[in-house]
């Protein structure tokens, strides 16, 4: 599975209906899970981002369709980071 940081923020919408957030992101982890992937940890964050997610997903075309559902509810937009491992990092290091 690869990892993918996801940078979430709420919409106009999506704060003014902030009280359904948990029950938005109980419905997230079940769309996710539902294409082979999975949430490791979420955190509400102070800051220029409201959410932080580390998930992990198949490959990237998954990432992708998961955060286009995400974004198509128009409660939140995401920004998602392909996340390497230290072992990955260090090895495309050793390769420069």
């Amino acid at each position: 599975m690869t990892t993918y940081i996801v940078l979430v923020d709420w919409t106009d919408q999506g704060i003014r209906n902030v009280s359904d957030s948990p029950q938005r992101l109980d419905a997230a982890r079940k769309l996710l899970s539902d294409m082979g992937g999975t949430f490791r940890d979420i955190w509400m964050t102070m800051g220029e981002h409201d959410l932080v997610a580390v998930c992990e997903a198949p490959d990237d075309a998954v990432a992708a369709r998961f955060a286009l559902q995400l974004s198509k509810g128009g409660n939140v937009r995401t920004r998602t980071l392909k996340a390497f491992p230290e072992a990955a990092y260090r090895e495309i290091i050793a390769k420069l």
